[in-house]
């Protein structure tokens, strides 16, 4: 470990300017707006001297803002931790913007080169979704998208013996490369290139021999082959080249990963070398772990989701309890990556997803401990902007109200280890002063609002709220968005970690202890989970084995093997589907609609399963839409869990004075020896029993339904509430009976409560039983 700096940027007359402009009878200080002392330098530095001072204080703030613009920081240490676009564009910019290249060498990497980023590798949307289908890899999109926004042009021209111009130029050629997306698959290395970039020879020689043999090695290794099919971005290919050519499978154990430290270095070397490749500097980009990973959400009513991506779209109507990352084998963190934590001058948590960006860094085992350990570091949070659709506007209970600081912070608190003390002591916040109604009043309309400052609450959990104008008015001209500006975001933070400097010791930086929140909810332990790829072949494998009828589908033009391939998409999307679930399916068959006899006068499902053979059984015209397919599939998949559970099913009327006023539905169980169904007996018995069917004898049980109304069979309730559990846009029906769960047990009468503690244990049994009976807790 590295010895933390001995010496001060700043001078002695610097500490006397500071003192001179605050010990006049009126301070001069009090001409500067906000609140807060470094707020007001922070101010003085952004927007210039304030008007109608007297010229000795304009002298003096003129003098103390140019030491603050012009001190160098060159060996100052940073680290910031997130991941996406808002990590990306604080370093240098985001980087696949079509404009990013106008403006590549700003950001923190400009003001602070020795800037580092610990990326987040939960992603698994886009071209990195289509590698975890076929490699045992970890998300690849971030390292990525923030290796492009580390290029620095000092390193450029010194590597590659280049002229301003000429790294300007090189730099777009960059990005050209690395956000090149593909489709088909290439036939050369050389012809991928030259099909992104048609001068190859404008790339300095050895990046461009490099490049090539990265992919010339992608093209001829069995793994990185097996993906090449998939669309892809080709930036995302040439780092896992790199990756494959130090590691390859030694590290798989069946389907787990169990990763050795000098693997785990090994990847990180790779993808450094990649980096300084391309300019950036050494150890620039680090992934927090190396072990892939995937995110779970748990909402308020109890449902349990997995997966990045799905999330970031899903409309659940509930808040967001907790989320927690899942390991494919025990996680493992470079001792490099905790040296650099430990030793850094500043620590940032960068802006982003509020769920998937610094939350799943925070959770892997070491990380946040080391943040804490570092106990001299500037150490800041840079809220989001604006609340994001489907996360920050789920984090708390009443949707309708505005969210705030503190509302991001208690998300924090319930989610990181250890909660948020020795994390983060100052907060930037965006001054909403600053930006244009105009372009508020747009953001409404598209359902997004900014999210507020609460100062004086802040305040009171210990945190000091450092509010400013730091959006980018580029990108608001340019693209009608607000989001951080790379270069006002870097010299605010210098400016920050030039005024603990002068600050040090003063009253201005005693604060509170942060107010610990105690975190609500559970689990609080990851699951191990198997490799994606392992998942999906054995997913696809499973399906292949299938017999699928479509004789009688005359409108369905799709094959077999494009049914299979759906549904193994379909599968992938619902990363919580167990391979054995597929177990208890022996086919797919297509009905006509003329051949359609179901009775579907209390329901609008079209497909089911039959237990006597075993097959899915769909309606024709479920087939010509994927969205309608994957309905009828996961009602059907569902119900096949029960199996041939039901030896007989019978409803006989219920007379009253030789009056039917009702009726008895009778259902039979088989014996458990003679049973095929993927619950146990207890299991089973408990789900009979949240379908309100009452048992009269050990196999016999009966429910009795009212008058002329219809009631939702044990069988199709199983399979409604599996699609719904996975997607509740999937059964309306459903979704409008557990509505009552967004309404608090105080607001209801005896027989609701009793409605909506039975709907609750229904969750619980789906999460607990149908999906998660087969986890492993992560051991430690």
């Amino acid at each position: 470990m590295v010895d933390h700096h001995s010496f001060n940027y700043l001078t002695e007359k610097d500490n006397g300017l500071l003192e001179s402009l605050k010990k006049r009878t009126i301070s001069s200080f009090d001409l500067l707006p906000h609140y807060d002392m470094r707020e007001k330098l922070v101010d003085l530095v952004l927007h210039g001297i304030p008007a109608g001072i007297t010229k000795e204080s304009a002298s003096l703030f003129g003098e103390l803002r140019e030491r603050l613009i012009s001190t160098v920081v060159d060996d100052a240490r940073v680290v910031v931790f997130g991941g996406g676009t808002g990590l990306s564009n604080i370093i240098g910019g985001d980087s696949r913007q079509q404009n990013w290249p106008g403006r590549p060498f700003e950001g923190l990497k400009q003001i602070f080169p020795q800037s580092r980023a610990i990326v987040c590798v939960t992603d698994d949307g886009g071209s990195t979704g289509e590698l975890l289908k076929d490699l045992p890899i970890f998300g690849l999109g971030d390292i990525r998208h923030v290796l492009v926004s580390s290029i620095q042009r000092r390193l450029l021209e010194s590597r590659y013996r280049l002229n301003a111009g000429q790294a300007a130029a090189l730099v777009n050629d960059i990005s050209t490369i690395f956000n090149y997306r593909f489709t088909a698959r290439p036939e050369s290395a050389k012809a991928l290139l030259r099909e992104c970039l048609i001068e190859l020879d404008r790339l300095p020689e050895k990046m461009a021999s490099t490049l090539e043999s990265y992919l010339d090695f992608c093209l001829n290794d069995e793994l990185c082959q097996a993906t090449l099919g998939r669309p892809h971005c080709l930036g995302n290919l040439l780092i896992l080249a790199g990756i494959r050519m130090v590691a390859g499978n030694e590290n798989l154990v069946g389907d787990r990963i169990d990763m050795e430290a000098a693997v785990g270095e090994a990847i990180n070397g790779a993808i450094s070398a990649i980096g300084e490749l391309i300019g950036a500097g050494p150890e620039a980009v680090l992934p927090c772990t190396p072990v892939p990973a995937q995110l779970r959400f748990r909402y308020s009513d109890g449902v349990e989701v997995t997966g990045e991506h799905k999330s970031s779209g899903a409309v659940r109507g509930s808040a967001v309890a907790r989320v927690t990352v899942d390991f494919c084998g025990q996680p493992f963190v470079s001792e490099k990556v905790l040296d650099h934590i430990r030793d850094a001058d500043v620590l940032i948590m960068a802006p982003g997803s509020l769920y998937s960006s610094i939350i799943p860094v925070m959770q892997v085992p070491g990380i946040a401990n080391a943040v804490r350990e570092n106990k001299s570091a500037l150490k800041l949070l840079i809220a989001n902007l604006w609340v994001q659709e489907g996360e920050t506007d789920k984090a708390i209970a009443n949707p309708d109200r505005k969210f705030h600081v503190s509302d991001m912070i208690r998300a924090y608190e319930h989610n990181l280890p250890g909660g948020v003390e020795g994390l983060f002591d100052q907060i930037l916040c965006l001054s909403m002063q600053d930006v244009p109604a105009s372009v508020i009043q747009n953001y409404a309309v598209e359902g997004k609002n900014p999210i507020y400052l609460d100062r004086e609450l802040i305040k009171r959990r210990g945190f000091t709220p450092i509010e400013c104008g730091f959006f980018s008015r580029s990108a608001m001209l340019e693209r009608g968005v607000i989001q951080h500006d790379p270069e006002v975001v870097a010299q605010t933070v210098k400016t920050l970690f030039l005024a603990k400097e002068l600050m040090a010791g003063g009253e201005e930086v005693q604060r509170k202890p942060a107010v610990t929140v105690a975190p609500v909810g559970l689990p609080v332990r990851p699951k191990l989970i198997a490799i994606p790829s392992v998942k999906f072949a054995k997913v696809a494998e499973r399906l292949a084995e299938l017999s699928i009828d479509l004789e009688k589908c005359g409108s369905t033009e799709m094959s077999s093997a494009e049914i299979v391939a759906i549904l193994a998409d379909i599968i992938w999307s619902h990363q919580d589907i167990p391979v054995s679930h597929l177990d208890f399916i022996e086919g797919i068959t297509c009905v006509s609609e003329d051949g359609w006899r179901r009775d579907q006068r209390w329901d609008n499902v079209f497909s089911f399963y039959d237990p006597e053979d075993r097959l899915v059984k769909i309606r024709e015209d479920r087939f010509r839409t994927r969205s309608s397919l994957e309905v009828s599939f996961l009602i059907a998949l569902g119900q096949a869990l029960l199996g041939d559970y039901a030896a007989t099913k019978l409803i006989t009327p219920l007379l009253y004075e030789g009056k039917e006023i009702g009726a008895v539905y009778h259902l039979s169980l088989r014996s458990e020896e003679e049973r095929f169904c993927y619950f146990d007996d207890a299991e089973l018995r408990n789900f009979l029993q949240l379908s309100r069917m009452v048992e009269q004898t050990s196999t016999h049980f009966t429910r009795t339904v009212n008058g002329k109304e219809g009631f939702t069979p044990p069988g199709l309730l199983l399979g409604l509430m599996y699609a719904w559990y996975l997607d509740n846009r999937f059964a309306s029906h459903i979704e409008y009976k557990m509505s009552i769960l967004r309404v608090g047990p105080t607001h209801l009468i005896p027989e609701q409560k009793k409605m909506r503690t039975r709907r609750q244990r229904l969750i619980d049994f789906f999460r607990e039983t149908v999906f998660g009976k087969e986890a492993v807790a992560i051991d430690g």
